[in-house]
């Protein structure tokens, strides 16, 4: 169950949200994703539809951090609607550049399940998890910094996760040589 929880990489906004609820229901993250989905199919893009739909996405996305795992049966859907909500939300805001922010996203998702399958505990986040990313996309959008935002992001965090997925494979390698002798 903890590896569900590491999956969803949250932010420091989603994990205060979810200890203030630890009733809510894993699949509040539909309801949480729909909004999101009706904005991007009618093409609305104001700076308030964006606040609001990210405020919903945000606040029902961290509140269903708190739902019990042992008894959840959708509790495998959360990871998925979680990065689904985000790359939406990213590729909306800013197409070209939100699709160079997803492919840092994706390695280091990539990297986040393949780490946890191989060697635990639980690697570090540097990058902020989704709720924070969020948040940062919604400054850029309202300072005018997209698609520019989104290139520098994924610039940055495609160097702090590369160098944070080659620190743990190199530590880990050295684990495991010091293992077998």
């Amino acid at each position: 169950m903890r590896t569900l929880l590491l999956y969803r990489e949250d932010g420091p906004l989603a994990r205060a949200l979810g200890r203030s609820n630890p009733f809510a229901p894993s699949l509040l993250l539909v309801i949480a994703v729909l909004p999101l989905a009706v904005v991007i199919v009618l093409g609305e893009r104001s700076d308030g539809a964006v606040a609001a739909v990210f405020a919903w996405f945000i606040a029902l996305g961290g509140l269903s951090r708190g739902s019990d795992l042992e008894s959840d049966r959708f509790r495998w859907t959360v990871p998925p609607l979680l990065r689904a909500g985000e790359y939406a939300a990213i590729i909306w805001l800013a197409p070209a550049a939100g699709l160079a922010l997803l492919v840092v996203l994706a390695f280091h998702h990539y990297d986040l399940v393949y780490r946890l399958r191989y060697h635990p505990p639980a690697p570090p986040t540097l990058g902020g998890g989704w709720d924070t990313r969020l948040i940062a996309a919604w400054i850029m959008l309202v300072a005018g910094a997209l698609p520019e935002g989104f290139y520098a992001g994924a610039g940055i965090l495609g160097g702090l996760f590369v160098a944070e997925c080659v620190a743990s494979w190199l530590k880990f390698d050295e684990q495991t040589q010091g293992d077998a002798e």
